[in-house]
């Protein structure tokens, strides 16, 4: 059975939006003001090649799939190769290689996602499809890189969620200039 592993790069005050640039936002590209060194690299290339297949939404995607491709080194290799699955409403076309539109019901076609293949299915971004997984306890582990900066304004990861949710941390370490790198179970019971 999959996993469901969804992976964030964060501001102090839970900003995420445009953390590799590409927006038009006024912080765009955030994260390369600081350094995440050596172990952060790490981290994002094991995770990476620990991963058997993407899951984004479609404005995530849509980022991804303009940037991806023309990129060449073995991150960028392994990410335009993986199967890729967009949850989309609105998306009528995905061309990036290995990509597959999901469009019915979030929870029933992440389920059979998760059945269907086996290792870790890995989301980057996509605020309201990690809220929706969130909400129905379909996310197996969050990983938060936390960068050392207020941005003051911008999307919020769980800015639109209803309810509690519990969460149990199993790993932390800090890296580079301060970034903190946060892995949370979800908390049973």
């Amino acid at each position: 059975m999959g996993r469901i592993i969804v992976t964030e790069f964060v501001s102090l005050d839970g900003v995420m939006e445009a953390p590799g640039g590409g927006e038009d936002y006024k912080h765009a590209g955030w994260t390369f003001e600081i350094n995440r060194g050596e172990e952060g690299n790490k981290f994002k290339i094991k995770e990476t090649s620990d991963s058997e297949a993407l899951l984004l939404g479609r404005v995530t995607y849509e980022g991804f799939a303009k940037a991806w491709p023309s990129v060449k080194n073995d991150f960028a290799d392994k990410f335009n190769s993986m199967p890729k699955y967009v949850v989309s409403s609105t998306l009528k076309r995905a061309d990036w290689n290995n990509s597959t539109i999901l469009n019915g019901d979030v929870t029933e076609e992440i389920t059979k996602l998760k059945k269907k293949l086996k290792g870790n299915i890995v989301v980057h971004g996509s605020a309201r499809l990690v809220q929706a997984l969130v909400a129905n306890d379909l996310i197996d582990e969050l990983r938060l890189m936390v960068f050392p900066v207020i941005l003051g304004s911008g999307k919020k990861l769980f800015d639109e969620m209803n309810g509690k949710k519990s969460m149990k941390l199993i790993s932390s370490q800090t890296v580079g200039d301060g970034v903190a790198i946060l892995i949370y179970e979800p908390k049973q019971g």
